[in-house]
């Protein structure tokens, strides 16, 4: 009965476009959506108890194996999308310290544009060194996003010098 509560729980307090999501992947009892939305309105701490008891309730008759799956794999996706972040970012800092690191990333990606990331990298050093704002430094990682965008995380990580 807590654990049904506690994943009622876990749906209220889902952002708002996961939330809609949710709803149109899994299929929730009518009355189970109103509550959960309902819930998300809820600011006072004992009404807030009284809703989430009511949604636990609500639970019993319903298969959470799916909730719970969609739920896993949201959080799932995070780690991937940080992991993803965290290699973008490696490669990023690596193309700025190596002066081959451009070629071992065009050898792997044949598309890359080479002037372009040239350029970057050239305009991400010189504001490293006068230490102004790092508007390429961030066109660098961008530029790197939309390279790899297509690719699963385990590809992002650059190779060991």
């Amino acid at each position: 009965m807590h654990a049904l509560q506690d994943l009622g729980e876990a749906l209220v307090d889902l952002e708002p476009r996961q939330l809609a999501l949710l709803l149109t992947d899994v299929e929730l009892p009518e009355r189970l959506s109103e509550a959960v939305l309902q819930a998300r309105g809820i600011h006072a701490r004992g009404g807030r108890k009284r809703q989430l008891q009511y949604i636990g309730r609500l639970m019993r008759g319903v298969d959470p194996a799916p909730i719970a799956g969609w739920l896993d794999a949201l959080a799932h996706g995070r780690a991937l999308d940080a992991a993803h972040q965290h290699a973008l970012e490696r490669w990023r800092d690596r193309l700025l310290e190596e002066p081959d690191a451009l070629d071992l990333l065009a050898a792997e990606r044949p598309t890359l544009d080479r002037p372009r990331f040239r350029a970057l990298i050239a305009k991400a050093r010189d504001e490293r060194a006068k230490t102004s704002p790092p508007h390429a430094y961030r066109d660098l990682f961008r530029a790197l996003k939309s390279l790899f965008d297509t690719t699963p995380a385990e590809r992002f990580e650059p190779p060991s010098p």
